[in-house]
């Protein structure tokens, strides 16, 4: 190979190798939850309307404009806009690290599907503040933020895998559909726990009115909101029986019971908010809680699947494996 001979685009990119590609995925899939916690941090303290507008902050600013409103609550929202930018760095770093070491098209879909998602999101936030914060526009800005996750979770599994590994099927296919229960399982949950959120007591915004909040009974959606978590915690059990039945590897086997200890611990948090009438400092645990699970779920879903085997051990492609070959060797001339 010669230097004329590279066909990788972005080739004046540093060659990256598996373990550094592997690193900035975990920390996309860090901020892909993270910034849901910040959200709920936005919304609890009732500065969703901090910055009352969108694109700008107010109109006429980007930026927070002295007596427009309270100084703490549009620092707090201004501040969680300014963690997109972030969000938004980390999903390009990636995507351009995929696409430099030549990694396979579905690592380089997954990649740009997080970094998409974070405009879209970006633009269904700004809806939620155009239409002052209803509840169904906090619910589908809440959702996505889990869906990317999920995303995130499935290309931080994938990126660790040879492209040219042969595929393997980690474990049998009743618990590939069981893993998959699971995880419509989790997607009630998330959905109806929405549901409890729209009709609770933190609208994001002390100019929100009793009337735009879900208008159901949220005693009721409780019970279905905690029955979907229980079906979750079912699932996941048998799921985790299931890999110890058949042997699984120790690792996969015990990445199962932490979804099943975090489930666990999920439930107390919510158990322990309806009791005490959703203290404002719980919501941001619960919703870190639901980010770890949506994380820890889809990364045991893709776990049942893998590549193994395969040459290309230092960059993930072969053909990145023959470029950092090529320069290694002439180095050392």
């Amino acid at each position: 190979m010669s230097d004329a001979d590279r066909n990788l685009p972005l080739s004046f990119l540093p060659l990256p190798t598996i373990a550094q590609q592997r690193i900035t995925a975990l920390l996309v899939l860090i901020a892909q939850a993270g910034i849901a916690v910040t959200g709920s941090v936005v919304r609890v303290t009732g500065s969703g309307l901090g910055c009352d507008t969108w694109p700008q902050c107010h109109p006429g600013s980007f930026t927070p404009v002295d007596g427009a409103a309270p100084a703490l609550h549009q620092a707090i929202e201004f501040g969680n806009r300014l963690l997109t930018f972030v969000l938004v760095a980390l999903t390009l770093a990636l995507f351009l690290a995929v696409i430099r070491a030549g990694r396979r098209k579905a690592i380089v879909v997954l990649a740009f599907l997080n970094g998409f998602g974070v405009i879209v999101q970006a633009v269904i936030g700004g809806i939620s503040v155009l239409v002052d914060l209803k509840w169904y526009s906090v619910a589908l800005h809440f959702l996505p933020s889990m869906l990317l996750v999920w995303l995130a979770g499935m290309v931080y599994v994938k990126i660790q895998e040879p492209d040219d590994g042969r595929e393997i099927r980690t474990y049998v296919k009743s618990l590939r559909m069981l893993s998959a229960a699971s995880a419509v399982a989790l997607a009630g949950t998330l959905v109806t726990g929405t549901m409890v959120t729209g009709a609770g007591p933190h609208a994001g915004d002390a100019s929100v009115l009793p009337e735009d909040r879900l208008q159901l009974p949220i005693t009721e959606l409780t019970h279905v909101h905690a029955g979907f978590m229980y079906l979750y915690l079912g699932l996941a059990i048998g799921l985790v029986f299931g890999l110890i039945a058949l042997n699984a590897e120790p690792g996969l086997r015990k990445l199962g019971w932490v979804l099943v200890g975090l489930i666990i611990a999920q439930g107390c948090v919510g158990m322990v908010q309806y009791w005490t009438g959703v203290p404002e400092a719980l919501v941001p645990v619960h919703v870190a809680g639901s980010g770890a699970l949506t994380a820890v779920t889809a990364i045991v879903w893709q776990l049942g699947w893998r590549r193994a085997g395969g040459t290309a051990t230092v960059t993930g492609s072969p053909a990145g494996d023959a470029e950092r070959a090529w320069d290694t060797a002439k180095a050392a001339v």
